[in-house]
């Protein structure tokens, strides 16, 4: 993970490339190029929407949380106290989300350049 830590309105978020992102935290168009994608890794699929996503987390144990904030897709497992929350809407998926899903699944997503 490279790039520059930016703390915005509370918030903490890594900008991988700061040159390309304008001052309202939106990518320029120059960036389409660097843009992530989260692979699993048994399939060798990319991560195209929230219905596959939500599939492979299940089979791993991971079961959906209802009762947290209406615009997030939130996740847990109640072995531990982990908890995967994404934005409603997949467009918003951003490479942090997809690093957060790895940490919490060691050795069966990866996130590399589109």
């Amino acid at each position: 993970m490279s790039g520059v830590w930016v703390f915005k309105n509370g918030v903490f978020r890594l900008v991988e490339n700061p040159q390309a992102e304008g001052s309202d935290g939106r990518q320029g168009k120059g960036s389409s190029s660097k843009r992530k994608v989260l692979v699993h890794l048994p399939s060798g699929e990319v991560v195209s929407s929230y219905s596959f996503l939500e599939q492979i987390l299940t089979g791993l144990g991971w079961e959906r949380y209802y009762d947290g904030d209406p615009d997030l897709y939130q996740f847990h497992k109640h072995s531990s106290i982990d908890l995967i929350s994404l934005p409603k809407d997949f467009s918003k998926f951003n490479s942090i989300n997809m690093y957060d899903i790895v940490i919490k699944n060691p050795n069966v997503f990866h996130v590399r350049d589109k």
